[in-house]
């Protein structure tokens, strides 16, 4: 298929790069032009702005927020010389209020809007093991799954309106801050009785908690392994927020969301952005005197 590429980040380049691989043409666009220069040696085309990615079946974006996805798209008015008939594909985390205006922002230039953020760290994009929660008009989502089965083990579909792919995707963003914190308590508990944070993570990750998610994070929390980040403590803390955002519109309380908040805050705070938001298990042995 004929592809148009917006956001080569760690995520987007990983994607891109499978595209490449399986047969696909992708023109690529990044704001820093160096870090399309990989995906070009591998085959992949790179043109000069955002607008020239429109120029395809099919156009990708992996753009950081909503601000980024607003600049790009909204405020240069792209959707208006989209090629017609285009099928826009956003695999990123978004609000679900964003999510309404830009599906309708495309509709109204005859672009269809699909949903796609997808779970998986950069490693496992590379793999090409992503989990896609898609959600668009299912004819649609039929003639994506050659884009699909190039970068992802499996697409859940769950249903047409765009917006529900996004919740379903702070939700369970929301699940992985939990289970950060709740390794980062748990350790300093068990530290604080002697018993070493790896040891102890290393049994409950491979018996009551054997799970990638768990199993993932606690290494990186054992070893201390948070730089390079798959993903940032900053991103963390606007999904955290995101998540309260979209729980606030439906009058659905989340009270531990907001201690999430607070915690990727102080960890902002007293640390560097840059680092993986699983760094926000540290929190809990500084809080208990043991860092």
């Amino acid at each position: 298929m004929d592809v148009g590429f917006i956001g080569l980040g760690q995520m987007g380049k990983a994607i891109a790069a499978n595209l490449v691989r399986a047969g696909h043409h992708v023109r690529v666009w990044n704001r820093s032009p160096a870090s399309a220069q990989a995906l070009v040696e591998l085959g992949a085309q790179r043109v000069p702005d955002p607008a020239a990615a429109l120029h395809a079946e099919v156009l990708l974006s992996m753009l950081a927020d909503d601000a980024a996805h607003r600049e790009v798209l909204l405020d240069e008015r792209l959707f208006a010389r989209a090629n017609r008939g285009l099928i826009y594909v956003n695999l990123a985390t978004v609000s679900v209020a964003f999510t309404r205006e830009l599906a309708q922002a495309a509709r109204q230039h005859g672009v269809d809007y699909v949903a796609a953020p997808v779970f998986g760290r950069p490693e496992v994009a590379a793999a090409a093991k992503l989990n896609i929660v898609a959600a668009g008009d299912p004819t649609t989502l039929r003639r994506l799954e050659p884009l699909f089965a190039a970068i992802a083990q499996r697409v859940w579909p769950v249903g047409t309106e765009p917006e529900r792919a996004n919740a379903v995707k702070l939700a369970g963003n929301f699940m992985i801050a939990s289970a950060l914190e709740t390794m980062g308590e748990a350790a300093a508990l068990a530290q604080a009785h002697g018993v070493a944070a790896g040891d102890f993570l290393n049994i409950l990750n491979s018996t009551l908690f054997a799970s990638p998610v768990y199993q993932t994070y606690g290494r990186l929390i054992a070893e201390k392994h948070y730089e390079p980040a798959g993903f940032t403590l900053t991103l963390g803390l606007k999904d955290v927020r995101l998540a309260l955002e979209a729980a606030d519109a439906a009058r659905v309380p989340m009270p531990f969301a907001g201690v999430l908040r607070d915690h990727f805050l102080e960890a902002l705070a007293t640390g560097r952005p840059e680092r993986d938001w699983s760094a926000l298990a540290e929190l809990a042995l500084r809080h208990a005197g043991l860092e």
